[in-house]
């Protein structure tokens, strides 16, 4: 997966923005202003994901790409390597589990606006 096929992704799910709230070079992804991915924009070898704290324990002992989140919450968030043993159709996966568990936390009325 490249940066551009992210960025796409991520952008054509409801509700979604972008933005560089940390500085020049981390991209985040918000979903009604609450943050499912993060990358660094001029490296791109990692994403941070959200994830059910259970699923990110079962990907970490299953691929090597999946380490726990890299200035997260090492409960609820992975970095997913790029250039691992995660296939592309396996981080596309990630990223919309991350964004419904992002949504599935929003107010009803955020979740109704979607």
């Amino acid at each position: 997966m490249d940066i551009e096929s992210l960025r796409e992704y991520c952008l054509s799910k409801s509700g979604v923005s972008e933005g560089f709230p940390f500085d020049s070079n981390t991209l985040v992804f918000k979903v009604m202003g609450k943050i499912f991915v993060l990358t660094n924009l001029d490296l791109f070898q990692s994403l941070n994901l959200k994830c059910d704290p259970e699923y990110a324990i079962e990907l970490r002992e299953t691929f090597q790409g999946v380490k726990p989140g890299y200035h997260m919450n090492k409960k609820h968030w992975n970095t997913v390597s790029t250039k691992s043993d995660v296939p592309d159709k396996l981080i596309q996966e990630l990223v919309d589990h991350s964004y419904d568990r992002v949504v599935k936390s929003l107010t009803k009325r955020l979740r109704d606006g979607l």
